[in-house]
């Protein structure tokens, strides 16, 4: 019989490109998982991976395995939902994914929220703008707070269910003496010093995208993900910045905000889990602290 942790190591090495990488997110030496990958090369009596380059790549029969393991992987979830399901009770641990942007207005407060009503759950927060969904699908989080821009093809792998949680514009922000606030075409922005994200990033990407729409390309003067470093150059008048909306404390002073009125930009925020027939306890008030959070979009303010 196939084990299912070789299976999942078999995914994971897949996923990666190399066994080195995989056994970083498995917390486990290169050895260790070249090891019980030999073991199931040897169960199946065929050869999985093969070099290609500085990495691995599967063969014809480590992708056949691998469709296969993809649906063992989701029957035993699965199992493993139904069961909770039946015990009807939040679990003890949860991993959420969520973008640094988020973390003021929905992240802080939901897990403030969940500590106050599920004290046993333990929730283990990664906080990155990188592959969020892909670590989602490796079973590395359990519940995803991601973004995608309407202007840009979904591309939701498949297997994961996602529930909208809010609709959220990025704002023009510029300093406090030098904008009245009023709505801004995207256009007349052509000629401000802008600080934006870089393009290999989902905001970098929907901003470029969305100037094009308007006729023009940006030519920006600073590039940085960093808000904070975004709304600092606003803030000083060396840049026009554009932030979601989520992103800025109301109260920063020194800045001000203006909604785009002819090309908003303009991002779906969602919770994403791996589909499954059952729901799950434990994801379910995960989410549900989530959607209570962006509905009511208040900063977390820490206890003084």
């Amino acid at each position: 019989m196939l084990d299912i942790r070789r299976l999942h190591m078999l995914k994971t090495v897949a996923a990666r490109g190399s066994i080195a990488a995989a056994a970083q997110s498995l917390s486990l030496s290169a050895g260790a998982v070249s090891q019980q990958l030999s073991a199931l090369r040897h169960d199946v009596g065929v050869d999985l991976l093969r070099p290609d380059g500085r990495t691995v790549a599967l063969t014809e029969a480590g992708h056949v395995l691998l469709e296969h393991a993809d649906r063992v992987l989701a029957a035993v979830e699965e199992a493993e939902c139904a069961i909770a399901a039946v015990k009807g009770t939040v679990g003890a641990t949860a991993t959420l994914a969520a973008l640094p942007s988020t973390v003021a207005r929905i992240v802080a407060p939901a897990l403030t929220a969940l500590d106050s009503r599920h004290p046993q759950l333990t929730v283990t927060c990664l906080v990155t703008d990188q592959a969020q969904l892909r670590e989602l699908t490796l079973g590395t989080v359990d519940v995803v707070l991601g973004q995608r821009y309407h202007h840009l093809t979904d591309a939701t792998p498949r297997g994961i269910e996602v529930s909208p949680l809010l609709d959220d514009p990025l704002l023009v922000v510029t300093a406090a003496d030098q904008a009245d606030g009023r709505p801004v075409t995207l256009r007349e922005l052509a000629t401000h010093h802008l600080a934006v994200p870089p393009p290999t990033t989902d905001c970098g990407q929907a901003i470029l995208q969305a100037c094009h729409q308007a006729g023009f390309t940006p030519t920006p003067r600073y590039v940085t993900a960093d808000i904070a470093a975004q709304l600092t150059l606003a803030r000083a008048g060396l840049a026009t910045a554009l932030v979601p909306r989520t992103a800025i404390d109301p109260t920063t002073p020194g800045i001000r905000t203006a909604p785009i009125e002819d090309h908003p930009i303009l991002r779906l925020l969602f919770a994403a889990t791996r589909r499954t027939g059952t729901a799950n306890p434990t994801t379910t008030a995960v989410i549900a602290a989530l959607r209570t959070a962006a509905r009511q979009g208040t900063t977390y303010v820490p206890p003084a």
